[in-house]
């Protein structure tokens, strides 16, 4: 069966031409997966804005208010690096929706991808690095407080630490935090995860795939989770702008894979959102692209 995918067409929201966050991305990425045949019609779910009630599971009202209404004030502004357009606001709740969507429909198939997410740098009363609203907290509090669930880990695989994601589950035994990350890259003030696996510079393919092939089983075994949040980030590329570690499209690839038979073979369902990525559009889109690949592979090999 087909893995379920999710998206929305307003993901790519306008931006001015010189605004370094590749915001196209979203959508080239769907017309790439579907002429990949990895995003057929029948697999697309469409995702709802977050309701306010969820998204307050995590985020404080006059944070959110002042952000949808363009109140906030030139600091919080410059700190989260995005305009508050109307078409933003929009997406960034929509995108909130969907990775909750994703995270529901990994419960039901067993595996589904998000063709967006990973806003890891939003805390509770501010955003920060393009990050405005974090989608897979409140996610996996939503899920929590359902009873949906009763222990679920977050996998995050972003070259930069999940280092909101950490603060936000510092005191939840439900939720196990990883972050495998850029020791020298931003944030440049690390918070704790539950585990923490700090990359020096130019760390390749063999040694990046060695430490997380040996960190993530004895995780999910010790924790056992009912759930796993995947944040597939490609920006540990050595050619990303904004990334300082050297691994190749194989190494991201061959991590994808690692992580969905980690779980899989386990029978835990995951959900992956894609991240972060800087690069010129095309070569980005096609990273991305991968953690799709991986996706189908895993579940196709594991019975899904």
């Amino acid at each position: 069966m087909a893995i379920p995918l999710v998206y929305h067409p307003a993901y790519s929201a306008p931006l001015p031409s010189s605004h370094r966050f590749p915001m196209a991305k979203f959508k080239m990425l769907f017309v790439a997966l579907s002429e990949l045949g990895l995003a057929e019609s029948k697999q697309i779910h469409t995702p709802l804005p977050v309701p306010r009630r969820w998204l307050e599971t995590v985020h404080l009202r006059p944070y959110h208010e002042a952000f949808a209404r363009g109140t906030l004030d030139r600091q919080a502004q410059r700190r989260i690096g995005l305009p508050a357009t109307t078409p933003l606001v929009q997406r960034t709740w929509l995108a909130v929706g969907g990775t909750l969507l994703t995270a529901r429909l990994a419960l039901e198939h067993g595996v589904a991808c998000h063709l967006a997410g990973g806003t890891h740098h939003a805390f509770p009363d501010y955003g920060s690095g393009f990050c405005i609203f974090n989608d897979i907290a409140v996610s996996a509090r939503v899920l929590l407080e359902e009873g949906r669930l009763e222990r679920l880990m977050i996998v995050d695989l972003d070259v930069h630490q999940g280092d909101a994601t950490a603060l936000i589950f510092a005191d939840d035994p439900r939720v196990f935090t990883f972050s495998a990350h850029s020791a020298s890259n931003f944030p440049s003030r690390k918070q704790s995860s539950d585990c923490d696996l700090p990359f020096e510079d130019g760390v390749e393919d063999q040694a990046y795939g060695a430490a997380i092939g040996e960190a993530l089983p004895s995780l999910l075994d010790r924790f056992k989770p009912e759930l796993v949040l995947y944040n597939a980030g490609v920006d540990p590329h050595r050619d990303d702008r904004l990334g300082r570690l050297c691994l190749s499209d194989l190494g991201l690839l061959q991590r994808d894979h690692l992580v969905f038979d980690a779980c899989l073979r386990r029978q835990i369902p995951v959900a992956s959102v894609i991240g972060g990525g800087y690069d010129a559009l095309d070569p980005l889109v096609k990273r991305h692209a991968l953690v799709f690949r991986a996706a189908t592979d895993q579940a196709r090999l594991h019975g899904l």
